[in-house]
Order: structure tokens, then sequence, then C-alpha cells
């Protein structure tokens, strides 16, 4: 705890990204050396002196307990390069972050993840290629990565959301409530983390959402992610220069096709054209990718109940929501019956309240 606090304080100058904090990682036995060094000692760790001189005058304007505190307030955690519960897939790209700041469950984090991305405004094509498909994806165990934008990004994590599934939000801003963008997603990002999904972002507390935020946010999307699907995109979009990290990363591109007429459907069509694969549903990517292994981990989750009534509740339940009275209906048990197993169930984590009486298998 005492050197998590100078990793906290070193993030927080901005000419220090995962490359420079690299150096210095190298260099020092430790953070809190790293933060109390003086000005020749970050020369000798390769920092260049311009930015070397930048920082010893801004290390006194920061107090590393007062942003412990603060991120306690907020109830945001962080996570070092060095963390065991680190995401594999991330720490393989060349410039992964050293430090992650997170709202959620660690158990997010998968080996099975597909980045899905497109554009903020969306067709009825787009939206229901992204419900259905997301709906196989979860069905495969896969986790559904996304940036948290209006559009695609929103689609994707409501779907995944929905259908009972694991998702994680990328964010181009601090993690604090004030800072999270767009702020229409707000609600958004507290449903993600209630659901037992993940918010990140290698940006400190306070950051606004800058433009040039979110081109470098884009590479953590890709990053995550096994590879990365883009639905609907206009030729120059975040999306594809997403997609092009994706490629940087040696991880595979999918894209849907669209109306050729289509100015949603210009830059997806491009990146077919450029190698990146067709795919019309999620059988495609799951065969591509050759995820069998990521089926078989699912299979191995299934839930396996532990009383009639529990056996009852779990055969008519899957990753559409089903709502107590239609549990009734079905297992022809009791209401309060019912609703008893349910809560215990959810506390064993073999089930999900959606809210509004709805229940989804939690795995």
């Amino acid at each position: 705890m005492e050197d998590l606090k100078y990793w906290l304080a070193l993030s927080q100058f901005y000419k220090f990204g995962p490359v420079k904090l690299k150096k210095i990682k190298k260099h020092f036995p430790n953070m809190a050396a790293a933060f109390k060094a003086p000005f020749k000692e970050y020369l000798r760790a390769g920092i260049d002196e311009k930015t070397a001189e930048e920082f010893t005058i801004f290390k006194h304007q920061v107090e590393p307990d007062r942003l412990l505190e603060n991120l306690n307030k907020e109830k945001i955690k962080i996570l070092t390069i060095d963390d065991a519960a680190y995401p594999k897939l991330l720490k393989q790209i060349y410039d992964p972050p050293l430090l992650i700041y997170y709202r959620g469950d660690l158990e997010a984090f998968s080996d099975f993840a597909l980045a899905i991305v497109g554009t903020r405004k969306f067709t009825h094509y787009g939206q229901q290629v992204t419900e259905k498909i997301i709906r196989e994806l979860i069905a495969n165990g896969l986790t559904i990565v996304s940036g948290l934008a209006l559009g695609i990004d929103t689609l994707a994590h409501l779907a995944a959301v929905d259908a009972g599934g694991n998702t994680i939000a990328v964010l181009g801003c601090g993690l604090d409530q004030q800072s999270i963008y767009p702020s229409q997603n707000r609600y958004l990002a507290d449903k993600i983390q209630a659901h037992g999904g993940i918010i990140i972002s290698e940006y400190p507390l306070g950051t606004m959402p800058l433009r040039h935020h979110f081109p470098q946010r884009n590479r953590l999307i890709s990053g995550l992610s096994l590879g990365t699907l883009v639905i609907e995109a206009g030729e120059k979009s975040g999306s594809i220069i997403t997609a092009m990290h994706a490629l940087e990363q040696n991880r595979d591109v999918f894209a849907i096709p669209g109306n050729i007429y289509s100015d949603y459907s210009a830059g997806t069509n491009s990146l077919i054209k450029l190698g990146a694969k067709l795919v019309s549903g999620a059988k495609d990517i799951i065969e591509s990718l050759n995820l069998t292994d990521a089926v078989a981990y699912t299979e191995n989750k299934k839930i396996i109940p532990e009383s009639a009534e529990e056996g009852l509740i779990l055969d008519k339940l899957n990753y559409e929501p089903v709502h107590v009275d239609e549990l009734v209906r079905l297992t022809k048990l009791d209401a309060s019956i019912i609703n008893s197993t349910l809560t215990i169930m959810e506390m064993k984590g073999q089930v999900k309240n959606l809210g509004g009486m709805q229940y989804v298998l939690a795995r």
C-alpha cells in the first residue's frame, strides 16, 4: 500500500506515459524511490532533461496520501502491471499501461474476450446485428469489451448485461463520477458494475475526456481482446483506429458487411476489402479464433443444482431475462418458494437479478 500511493503520484504527471513509466520502473527499486529521486537520477533513468525538470517541479505540488484518500472516496481501485490480476492479453501489447484504474469485479477480465466497436449513429440493421451476435457470443462464454461511447458501444454493453454475460468498458477519461464521459452513460457504467462487469481507465481521477485520449484508449479495447469486431463505421472513425490497433497487436479483425450505398457501412466494407474477416454470426468468430476452449470452459462451469427446486428453476432459465411470474407458471412452484430459492441462488452466484423481477443465468 505504501508504494501504491507513489504509483498514483507518478501517474499524475501527464508526460509520464507507458514508455517513460516503464523506464522509471526499470531504473528504480520501487516507486517511492522513483518519486523522491533527485533531478539527475531521472536523467540516468533515460528521461529527457525537459521532462525531468518539469516533473521535479510538479512533484512538489502532489500529495501522495491525498491521492490515495480521493481514490478510496470514489471507491476506485488500481491495478499495477506487476499484479497477478493484471489482464494477460493486455500485458502482451507493445505499450500496456503500467497502472489501471478500475471500478467493478476483476473476475470480468477474461482470456476469452472480444472487442465490439462501431458508429455512434447506428442503423436499425446495426442494432439488430449487435444484439443478436452478442447474445450468441455471451452464450459461448465470451466477454464483451467496448468503450462506453454512445451508439454501438452502448448497445454492446447493454446486450452483454441483458444476456447475463460479462462486459468491460474502457474509458478515455477519469473514472470519478464527474469525469465519466459521455455523461448520459453514467447510469450504464453503474449497471455494468452492478452485473459483475468492470470499467477501467489509464487516466487519473479528474481527467477530462480530451480528444487525443480516445485513439490512445482504443489500443486498450483491442489489447484486452482476442479480436475486434467492427459492426458499423464510417471510413474515418474511431472504430477503424481500434481495428488498426488490433492489427498492430497481431489480433484478428472482423467486420459485418453492409449496404454498399450506406455511409454507415463504408468503413466495415473497406476493412473487408483490406482483409478483415467477413462475419455474419458469432459462429464465424468462434471458428476463426478456434475458441472451442472457451466453449469447453463455459461447459465446465455449468451450474449444478443443489435441490429439486433449484433444478426446476435452472431448467427454465437461460441468458434471456425471465420474469418471476413466468417461473411460477413454468415450474408450478409457489411464488414464495421461487423467491426464496432465487435469493439463495443469487447469493451463490448462480443467477443474476436484472431488476424488475427478471432473472438470467449468471454464467
